[in-house]
């Protein structure tokens, strides 16, 4: 049986997940018989929701390309400063769908991104069935630091978090996603995900301290868990955080 070699080249940070002598350079690889591009980028350690973009021999191809002998496949991550939507075969459309699910290792994330003011489900007891139906069902981003998970199927669209702090975490989804200008900050509870609604002091009354109805006259709550915010020096540290992620432009000259 005649056998397939293919040469790959990965780029920027899809490279973190090859051994280390095949980073930054081109190199062959023998490929199973009908092997496509997903098989191999996979089978070499990358999780196709990291991929952006493939070219084989220059032209842009899709999940399903077989491989033939001799074909030359560069993989790309995914593009911020340059829209490539052009280009794209691997998706129906780019990875910038800004709803989220993340799985137990990101339970600090996914406040913060709720924070921030985008859609994240989190429950520390999501199996990753679980996880990987809601992404197929909801139309969501998997949000992990576990590799295997990425490279299920169904899953279309995911980030493999390299950070370990969670305020670090938010920044690199930020980032790599280019939401800086769709932060939406104070619009969803952070422990329910539910949308806020802005009460006045009369409906606050006996669910906030009275030290607060007497400094505050608008108040935040979430209809799910009936928790009610202030803008008090917790949300002033909240803004800060905040205010890095996206800040104001600067006025023209």
């Amino acid at each position: 049986m005649p056998t397939v070699t293919a040469t790959f080249r990965f780029y920027e940070e899809l490279n973190d997940f090859l051994a280390r002598p095949l980073r930054s350079r081109a190199f062959s690889c023998v490929c199973a018989r009908n092997a496509t591009t997903k098989h191999m980028i996979e089978a070499l350690g990358v999780p196709h929701t990291e991929v952006e973009l493939i070219l084989v021999n220059g032209e842009s191809a899709g999940f399903d390309r077989v491989l033939a002998d001799g074909d030359r496949v560069a993989v790309y991550p995914k593009f911020e400063a340059l829209d490539v939507t052009p280009l794209l075969r691997v998706r129906e459309r780019p990875l910038r769908t800004t709803r989220f699910v993340a799985d137990a290792h990101l339970g600090g994330l996914a406040r913060l991104l709720r924070l921030a003011g985008f859609d994240t489900l989190y429950d520390n007891h999501f199996a990753d069935d679980e996880i990987e139906a809601l992404a197929a069902s909801q139309e969501r981003i998997v949000l992990t630091r576990d590799r295997e998970l990425l490279k299920r199927r169904t899953i279309t669209h995911g980030c493999y978090v390299r950070s370990l702090k969670p305020q670090m975490q938010l920044q690199e989804v930020i980032d790599r996603l280019d939401l800086a200008g769709s932060v939406r900050a104070f619009r969803l509870c952070l422990t329910c995900n539910a949308p806020l609604r802005r009460i006045d002091r009369v409906e606050a009354q006996g669910r906030a301290p009275e030290g607060v109805l007497e400094r505050h006259s608008q108040f935040v709550t979430c209809d799910v868990c009936r928790r009610v915010f202030w803008e008090g020096s917790h949300w002033e540290r909240m803004r800060t955080l905040i205010d890095t992620l996206a800040p104001p432009p600067h006025p023209a000259a």
